[in-house]
């Protein structure tokens, strides 16, 4: 199963995150402004990021639009942010227009728990993975 995490991090909560997924994936965490378009056909993709001044922002928005079915099997959505979801919903509605498989459930962390959220992350990729397997 070939897997991917792509982020975009701010303030760097995201970023640390997506890192912690990666740990526990073993696969690198890639950002959006490293790496503008997805370089390779994945089977999952984990896509993270979280709302500025409660909305998307919009290089995340874009390389969200920039993807295609036939090169992302599922996009798996995890978000960081004092307390809105929003980026979330606007991604899945995103994808999910383009006819990309996006999984139901997602990971959350607040903003000011991203420590704590870092486990909870590691467990819950490791989770998703078995889930799609």
């Amino acid at each position: 199963m070939n897997i991917a995490i792509r982020y975009l991090s701010k303030l760097g909560h995201t970023k640390d995150i997506a890192v912690a997924i990666g740990e526990a994936l073993n696969v690198p965490a890639v950002s959006i402004l490293d790496e503008p378009s997805l370089s390779e056909q994945v089977d999952i993709l984990f896509l993270g990021g979280a709302p500025y001044a409660n909305i998307m922002d919009g290089h995340l928005r874009e390389y969200a639009k920039s993807l295609n079915k036939e090169s992302v099997g599922k996009v798996i959505l995890f978000t960081t942010s004092n307390w809105s979801r929003r980026t979330v919903r606007a991604l899945k509605k995103i994808l999910m227009a383009k006819g990309i498989q996006v999984a139901s459930s997602f990971f959350y962390a607040h903003m000011l728990r991203i420590e704590k959220g870092k486990e909870r992350a590691k467990r819950w990729a490791k989770e998703m993975i078995k889930k799609q397997a």
